[in-house]
């Protein structure tokens, strides 16, 4: 006769081992924040030569992602960029001795690990395309909101492609293979700078250049109000219709 206690044993023996929760808070690869090499935060690092955006910045994300490192220089990005290998790099454009264009391209003569993310305030076409084609991932303009910054910082490392809205026709357009627009018998032609003032010339090749309103206002010692007059005025003068074709414009004449 069986006793209790044996069937209790046997039932111990035949029951196999339960296994443990799965819980996918607990795995980093499901988590675009952590990184995987550290199964910790996205490791990020930041690149301007304006010492009051870097703080700001930092901030607004600092509670997100490790900031591990920031540089003012290209020199300083290289250097530390390399020492640091971040996940995720977000650089500005436009800064002394070749900006991010240069931090990127002397990076990725070392490594391909490291994504870049672009962080600017040039919504210049020429800009746009020459980080993509050096090696960024994406590139926003700094009207972007805090929230905005770090899911284009997750989806980049993520592996996907992260623009502005207005600026990802650019980069259409770049690799689509469409030639560029070109002057023809009813494009304004090269004399048609004379219809400018000295003053709308000035402001035309600032804007052509990526510089923003505001930027271009404090250059020239006048308003953004007079800016925006200026620009509208240059617009109707050669018959463009947005900035991307007066940057264009300007570009394929050679007179940026």
């Amino acid at each position: 006769m069986t006793t209790r206690q044996e069937h209790t044993d046997m039932a111990t023996r035949l029951d196999p081992p339960s296994a443990p929760d799965d819980d996918p808070a607990d795995d980093p690869a499901g988590d675009p924040s952590r990184s995987p090499a550290s199964d910790g935060p996205l490791r990020v690092f930041l690149v301007d030569d304006h010492r009051l955006f870097l703080t700001g910045v930092r901030t607004e994300i600092g509670d997100r992602f490790d900031v591990v490192g920031t540089a003012e220089t290209v020199d300083a990005a290289v250097a530390d960029i390399l020492a640091l290998q971040p996940d995720v790099v977000l650089l500005d454009v436009h800064m002394p001795d070749g900006g991010g264009l240069a931090v990127i391209t002397r990076v990725r003569e070392s490594t391909a690990d490291v994504q870049f993310l672009a962080l600017s305030v040039s919504d210049a076409a020429e800009d746009v395309i020459a980080l993509v084609r050096a090696g960024a991932r994406g590139y926003l303009t700094k009207t972007v909101s805090a929230d905005e910054l770090a899911e284009g910082v997750r989806r980049v490392h993520g592996g996907d492609a992260v623009f502005s809205p207005r600026l990802a026709g650019f980069v259409l357009d770049a690799f689509s293979g469409a030639p560029p627009a070109r002057p023809t018998e009813t494009s304004p032609g090269e004399d048609d700078l004379d219809q400018l003032t000295p003053r709308e010339r000035e402001v035309l090749r600032y804007i052509a250049r990526g510089y923003a309103y505001k930027q271009v206002a404090s250059r020239l010692h006048i308003s953004i109000k007079t800016v925006e007059s200026h620009v509208s005025a240059v617009l109707r003068k050669l018959q463009l219709s947005s900035r991307y074709e007066l940057t264009r414009w300007a570009t394929d004449r050679k007179i940026v």
